[in-house]
């Protein structure tokens, strides 16, 4: 009797350790995403092990979500979807199928994933793309780019960047009927950072004469430099996106060197001699006083020059796109970004916002109180949340209303 007891107590804290995770108050849906934490955090376990035994890499493990999200290129009595290439990068074309005669609007979209994971076939970004497709009368561009740790840095940037400045030619936009005054970048989490840094380098080709109309932001990660910020620390063991597999995925994006990802969870990864970047991140200069409140800025301890001289990456607006002077941001497009309360990447995009504004930028920002990170993509299947219904609404209207 008692060796079964002790079973069960076991089992039961086993369980709950997997099963419980602390959820914020005003998150609807909590066991929902109880559970799709557990299920999450099982699989970087198992991960992990995988990893330390030699088995395989940790984000090969974890590519096994993408893989379980797949879809085909299935198009329907709305829409034509096809995948191909653009650029020898792929691609999945959604072109809907009413208003054949009348110009269309044009929308680059890249996913999240860390740029470790995901990609265009996932379930959540076809059915995004599609409805986006569909509701606007839209050609929309789902970018899969090439993804760590295969491929590391500038390798995403260099693929998301040639799709954009292939569908932006004259030739390809009529091709596909699309309003060359009617186009504009979109991505999440690792895809916001991507089209920020697009957006960012548009300006400046000499070769592209189409410019964007906006560009849009949810929940985006912005730069690598100081990962002690008021939402880093406030959600550091939030579910979905902690931050240890957030400083992984950042790691991850430059190297397989762990040593970076070990100066990283120290806040100890710029050299010195870099730390007038820090400027650009200062959050106490940047943030409004709702979010600085409980905290006092401290400067990161400067890391050793032999990681910033390997890694420059890090310092790269191709990778950080916070970290260029107000110059570079001038002329940007009318940006929308959104921001999760619960969320690591929270102070990113309000920082971003604060200086896109002093540079004169118009920005429409919406702040979820109640969402966590990549709340846009819980759509479908076992895990969709009302606050994802929610948030793609809005952004459906915002974008009707202003590309």
């Amino acid at each position: 009797m008692g060796i079964k007891f002790l079973g069960f107590l076991i089992a039961s804290v086993l369980v709950a350790y997997y099963i419980y995770s602390p959820i914020p108050e005003n998150v609807e849906e909590k066991w929902t995403l109880m559970l799709f934490s557990a299920l999450f955090r099982s699989l970087g376990h198992v991960a992990t092990v995988a990893e330390k035994l030699g088995f395989a890499h940790y984000m090969d493990v974890m590519m096994k979500i993408t893989i379980l999200e797949d879809t085909p290129p299935l198009s329907d009595e709305k829409v034509i979807v096809t995948d191909t290439e653009f650029n020898h990068v792929p691609v999945r074309l959604y072109i809907p199928k009413g208003q054949t005669d009348s110009l269309k609007r044009g929308i680059i979209y890249f996913h999240g994933g860390g740029w470790c994971l995901g990609g265009k076939g996932m379930r959540s970004y076809d059915f995004l793309s599609r409805w986006t497709s569909e509701k606007l009368n839209a050609v929309v561009v789902s970018t899969d780019y090439r993804l760590a740790p295969k491929y590391h840095f500038p390798a995403q940037f260099e693929d998301s960047y040639a799709v954009a400045k292939y569908f932006l030619q004259s030739s390809v936009l009529d091709q596909y009927n699309v309003d060359s005054s009617r186009v504009c970048v979109a991505g999440d989490s690792a895809g916001g950072n991507l089209a920020a840094a697009v957006a960012q380098q548009l300006l400046h080709d000499p070769e592209v004469k189409v410019k964007l109309k906006i560009q849009v932001l949810l929940y985006p990660a912005l730069q690598p430099i100081d990962l002690d910020l008021p939402s880093y620390r406030d959600n550091e063991n939030m579910p979905v996106l902690p931050k240890s597999l957030m400083v992984r995925f950042w790691s991850e994006y430059f190297t397989k060197d762990t040593s970076l990802k070990e100066a990283m969870e120290l806040n100890q990864h710029v050299p010195e001699e870099s730390s007038g970047f820090f400027k650009f991140v200062n959050w106490s200069n940047w943030l409004p006083e709702r979010f600085k409140k409980g905290h006092i800025y401290t400067s990161p301890s400067p890391g050793r020059s032999s990681i910033g001289q390997k890694y420059p990456g890090l310092l790269d607006p191709r990778a950080a796109p916070l970290l260029v002077d107000e110059t570079k941001l001038r002329g940007l497009p009318l940006t929308y970004m959104v921001t999760c309360q619960h969320d690591v990447l929270r102070d990113d995009g309000i920082m971003y916002v604060s200086r896109l504004r002093e540079a004169g930028i118009p920005v429409v920002h919406e702040h979820v109180e109640d969402a966590v990170h990549g709340a846009l993509t819980f759509l479908t299947g076992p895990f969709s949340f009302s606050v994802g219904q929610r948030m793609a609404n809005n952004y459906i209207k915002w974008l009707n209303e202003n590309l």
